[in-house]
């Protein structure tokens, strides 16, 4: 009993010990399994068997991961009360290395070896050996050497949009500090070499013994500041100590005590240096100077001025605005305070001129149905001719000024209805006189045929019958500069609309002819007429006497008129073939002859009559007279007209054995041939007829345009009158030429792919946009050069080229007049221009002319061009007439454009 007794006791005690040792077994599985955890308070760590696999990202593991395990059941015993550990990284880590990449799991480093990368957060790093300590958080990079013991895979530090290439660096991913050692940046136009620099943040880096330049070349510039210390401050500005410009390694006395360089993506608000200029009517002068005003991303302004020491100066407010996928323009707008001499001296002049510039186009995207644009350039007339801050000399020949702002509107409905509103103006910088439309309205309604159904054929006589409404009304001003925009510009304004319905219809005649008949009705309204009446005597309002006096009546009045007109055209091809072996295999003659006829009754109802003279002897005069749409005709007109124009083509072998097809070339463009016969004249019924022609000849670069007027009918012996007699009757030849012209432009380069740019500046101010009167200089920018860019560069820089790219601009124009049997050349000129490349960077340029009827030479400017690589250099001169000079040298990039030295002498005379 005392046995059974022991036993049970003793299987109690065993049945514990093992149930202990079960429950410790089973937690020292379970701990062994999940690897690296804390254990009471203690840190066990595992070794891994092996590298992680190339390209792979480091990652700390997680411990839902050591449950993975399909080893291990799951215990219900709960572990909530043992802390997870902390991962040693932020993110996961990317590399790659060509060589090697030697994982040291001790030392918590990672080594990459020969064309490394490393990629850690926004950071990604490229270098020919990277040290990564992922414990400290921190990247060792550097250089290797090749074989030849130079130095290749320069480090590539890249953070977001910010790129240094250094030496060697040093960098902590949790401080956010470096070491840089002969960092590389560039910051917009900027690249900056540091032999030392250190990384504050994200967003500050200190330098020491900083290059700054905008050569391409970093390592060996063609110049640069070398500065002592500054603070860099990525996409924000750049402030710099003791600054010194170095030109080829070489010091200048060029130093200043600090700068600042604003860097952004921006525009950005600064003042604009001026530049140094002198006259011997005004003095020395300051040009240019003025303040940038970065208003928004959408529009800015700038305001720039002039000061002579005489006292006269002026001002210049340019804008540019644009309202993306919308409109664009820019506004310009300048005054002049002009003083010539000095006060008491006899050539002592004073005077005020001023120009306005402004241009818009609007996106035909952003409203398809409707339309605004504009292009203005008015001002006084001499404005070009006597300012004393030119953009363009060039200018000073312009005879013209003109101006119109329009918006037209489409109704998309059925019939179709169009109308716009503009304003014109046409300004004469010689004569001084102005012409403009303030506003003019225009509106139609599209055509309409009213024997057509909806999906119906228009073919034939009746069916193409249509009908449509035309409107146009304008308020017409003409006035000088003493007026413009004054009372007295109102005084005298014209208004008027008018009306037009034309019912026209064609169809074809024997298969080959096309015709086509029309009616058109006329009707005009006005608010102004005139009255004619002989004044014997003073009434009032007090008139002179013994006169005839017109007078100006306003209110509303209309006349209205209708007319008829047919017409019969065709086309004739002929061909003179001369056989496949020629080199002229055919020429091909194309004709469109065409026969009109116009008929217009006479409105004699609108006419009244006047006393000449006390005698009473009268004439008829309509009041509708000097009226915008002019006057109602008196005598009926029944006319018949002749016209014919040609073309001629040839066929010719072509010079390519291999090409089996001719090659066609146009003889003649053009040649037109039109007169007229008036069945209801009593004499004079042949109208004089008009010759015209044009070809392109060269490979089209050379065009020729020509034109004469010959009349039949002789003249009188008072050399003015044409009487109704034909000139072969006269003893002469069968036409009288009263009137011939020819022009000839031809434009040439070396270059087969011509890219040249046009003188837009020229063109705005109402010029020409090529340069035959001289190239346009930007007095506000001359850091492009003034030549355009042809072909491409290959970097050769000696004093021999092989290849010397050249271009050629001729224009000839030869007028003769013998309308009152003068028989004279009434113009005879040539002019010219040609630039070519000495070098790559060496440009030289001329433009000049001459004129034979007044045997003098036209304007003239020689120009020459140097480029400096990260700096131009440029030269112009006029010898003749308005004789000046100007000098430029600065550096191109626009962060630097103010580094520069512009010198010019104004032209001392002035035309008035």
């Amino acid at each position: 009993m005392a046995c059974q007794k022991s036993s049970l006791i003793f299987t109690k005690i065993a049945f514990k010990l093992l149930r202990t040792n079960l429950f410790y077994i089973v937690l020292s599985a379970y701990f062994l399994t999940i690897g690296n955890h804390t254990l009471f308070g203690q840190e066990t760590k595992k070794k891994p068997t092996s590298f992680p696999a190339k390209n792979q990202p480091i990652t700390p593991k997680k411990d839902s991961e050591s449950l993975q395990s399909k080893s291990i059941k799951k215990d219900t015993i709960k572990l909530d009360s043992i802390k997870k550990g902390k991962s040693i990284l932020d993110g996961k880590v990317k590399y790659k290395a060509k060589k090697y990449a030697k994982f040291d799991q001790k030392k918590k480093q990672i080594t990459l070896y020969d064309e490394a990368e490393l990629d850690y957060l926004d950071y990604n790093l490229k270098a020919g050996i990277i040290v990564f300590d992922y414990q400290k958080n921190e990247v060792y990079a550097g250089r290797l050497k090749d074989s030849a013991g130079n130095y290749i895979q320069i480090p590539n530090f890249k953070q977001g949009t910010n790129i240094i290439e250094p030496d060697s660096i040093r960098f902590n991913f949790k401080t956010k500090k470096a070491l840089i050692w002969n960092s590389r940046t560039t910051q917009q136009e900027l690249n900056i070499k540091a032999k030392i620099a250190k990384k504050e943040n994200d967003s500050i880096y200190f330098m020491k013994g900083a290059h700054i330049t905008t050569a391409k070349d970093i390592e060996d510039p063609e110049y640069y500041f070398l500065v002592n210390k500054m603070k860099f401050v990525p996409g924000k500005k750049v402030v710099l100590g003791t600054t010194n410009l170095w030109i080829e390694n070489i010091p200048t006395p060029i130093a200043l005590p600090f700068a600042f360089f604003p860097i952004t993506e921006t525009n950005h608000s600064g003042i604009i240096p001026p530049s140094y200029g002198q006259s011997n009517d005004r003095g020395y002068a300051l040009q240019n100077g003025g303040y940038y005003f970065a208003l928004s991303d959408k529009y800015d302004l700038a305001i720039l001025g002039d000061y002579y020491t005489n006292g006269s100066y002026a001002t210049r407010f340019e804008s540019n605005y644009a309202n993306k996928y919308k409109f664009n323009g820019r506004v310009n707008i300048r005054f002049e305070n002009l003083i010539t001499s000095e006060r008491g001296y006899p050539d002592y002049a004073k005077s005020k001129i001023y120009n306005i510039q402004w241009s818009h186009t609007k996106d035909p995207k952003s409203s398809p149905n409707s339309r605004f644009s504009a292009s203005v350039n008015l001002g006084s007339s001499q404005y070009f001719q006597q300012s004393m801050n030119l953009a363009n000399i060039g200018s000073t020949l312009n005879n013209t000024l003109s101006s119109s702002i329009s918006y037209s509107k489409t109704i998309n409905t059925i019939p179709q209805i169009n109308f716009s509103l503009s304003t014109t103006h046409s300004q004469n910088t010689q004569t001084k006189q102005i012409n403009m439309t303030l506003p003019s309205l225009q509106a139609s309604v599209d055509r309409i045929y009213p024997f057509v159904g909806k999906n119906g054929i228009k073919k034939g006589f009746v069916k193409n019958i249509n009908i449509q409404y035309n409107l146009r009304g304008e308020n017409q001003i003409i006035t000088t500069d003493e007026f413009f925009f004054k009372k007295e510009m109102f005084n005298n304004a014209k208004v008027g609309f008018q009306h037009s319905i034309p019912l026209s219809t064609n169809f074809k005649v024997f298969k080959y002819f096309s015709a086509s008949s029309s009616m058109n009705y006329n009707e005009v309204w006005t608010l102004n007429t005139i009255k004619k009446e002989f004044v014997t005597s003073s009434t009032p309002p007090a008139l002179p006497t013994g006169s005839v006096v017109t007078s100006n009546i306003n209110g509303f009045d209309a006349f209205r008129t209708y007319s008829f007109s047919n017409s019969l055209t065709t086309t004739i091809y002929g061909t003179f073939n001369f056989g496949n072996n020629n080199k002229i295999q055919s020429i091909r003659h194309v004709m469109h002859p065409s026969v009109s006829h116009t008929y217009t009754p006479s409105f004699e109802k609108y006419y009244d009559t006047y006393a000449m003279d006390a005698s009473g002897k009268t004439a008829q005069y309509t009041r509708f007279d000097s009226g915008i749409y002019g006057a109602p005709g008196k005598n009926y007109s029944n006319n018949i007209g002749f016209s014919l124009s040609n073309t001629f083509e040839a066929k010719v072998r072509d010079k390519d054995s291999t090409k089996t097809e001719p090659k066609k070339i146009m003889l003649l463009n053009n040649l037109n041939i039109s007169t007229s016969y008036d069945i209801s004249a009593d004499s004079l019924r042949w109208a004089p007829m008009r010759l015209s022609g044009g070809t392109l000849l060269f490979k089209q670069k050379m065009n020729i345009n020509f034109a004469a007027t010959l009349d039949p009918y002789a003249i009188g012996k008072d050399n003015v009158t044409r009487i109704n007699t034909f000139n072969i009757e006269e003893g002469g030849s069968l036409f009288r030429m009263t009137s011939a012209n020819m022009t000839i432009n031809y434009s040439v380069s070396s270059s087969k792919d011509d890219k040249s740019k046009k003188n837009l500046q020229g063109a705005k101010n109402g010029g020409r946009d090529d340069d035959l009167f001289g190239t346009n200089t930007d007095l506000n920018d001359n850091r492009d050069s003034q030549f355009a860019k042809k072909g491409n560069d290959d970097g050769f820089t000696g004093f021999y080229n092989a290849k010397i790219p050249w271009d050629l601009t001729f224009a000839y124009s030869i007028t003769y007049s013998n309308v009152a049997n003068e028989k004279k050349i009434a113009s005879n000129s040539v002019m010219i221009s040609a630039n070519t490349d000495l070098t790559p960077k060496w440009k030289v340029g001329v433009s000049t002319g001459y004129d034979f009827v007044r045997k003098g030479v036209t304007f003239t400017q020689i120009r020459l061009n140097r480029d400096l690589l990260s700096w131009n250099m440029s030269f112009n001169w006029s010898p003749f007439g308005q004789s000046y000079w100007g000098f430029f040298i600065g550096i191109k990039a626009s962060v630097l454009s103010d580094i520069k030295w512009d010198k010019r002498n104004q032209p001392d005379r002035i035309l008035k």
